[in-house]
């Protein structure tokens, strides 16, 4: 009778956890840990214009192209707090309205997608930081936000969530090869929360 009662509560409690969400064209959380991307096709590629839409609040990458919905990619981020970037150094990854600017294969980080960090638009919110005296009267708003891997054998940050870049977007090393390969420079990037 006790062996009766503990199995049913561990397949009781196992069904609770395997129920986050599985909605198409979201990753799968299970018990707090993302799986692998999630694609509309595997055998081809995206199709016409391609924009990217980074959600901080879902640790998410959607890719769109001209038939809507391509791809989404686990992510993770600078700063915990997942503020918008208020100067450098703050470790936060910057939000708004950007474009992919150059692309390198990068030796620790395998691949980087470089964003055009500061925009008009982030330099004005970094002035009005500045001028309520939120922000100290020396700070910059800082550069070199990008996208890119993580370093060699640490996929595993993206699967906890665990924030560690300056304020880049980080994905596993075979989502930001994949991705790299059809993303092209001139790219739009909204960041948002």
């Amino acid at each position: 009778m006790k062996t009766a009662i503990v199995v049913s509560c561990l397949l009781v409690g196992s069904s609770l956890v395997l129920k986050d969400r599985t909605e198409a064209g979201k990753t799968m959380s299970v018990t707090g840990y993302k799986t692998s991307a999630a694609k509309r096709s595997a055998a081809t590629g995206p199709v016409g214009s391609i924009h990217i839409v980074i959600d901080k609040s879902n640790y998410e990458l959607y890719v769109y192209d001209s038939k809507g919905w391509y791809a989404t990619y686990p992510v993770v981020f600078g700063n915990s707090t997942l503020a918008d970037k208020r100067m450098e150094g703050d470790r936060c990854t910057p939000e708004g309205s950007f474009r992919i600017v150059h692309k390198r294969v990068h030796d620790k980080w395998t691949r980087y997608m470089g964003l055009d960090y500061p925009t008009r638009e982030s330099i004005d919110k970094f002035n009005q930081l500045k001028k309520r005296g939120a922000i100290p009267a020396s700070a910059s708003p800082g550069g070199g936000i990008g996208i890119h891997g993580t370093f060699p054998h640490e996929d595993f940050v993206v699967d906890r969530y665990k924030n560690w870049t300056n304020g880049c977007i980080a994905l596993k090393r075979s989502d930001v090869e994949e991705l790299y390969r059809y993303v092209p420079t001139g790219t739009p990037v909204r960041i948002q929360k």
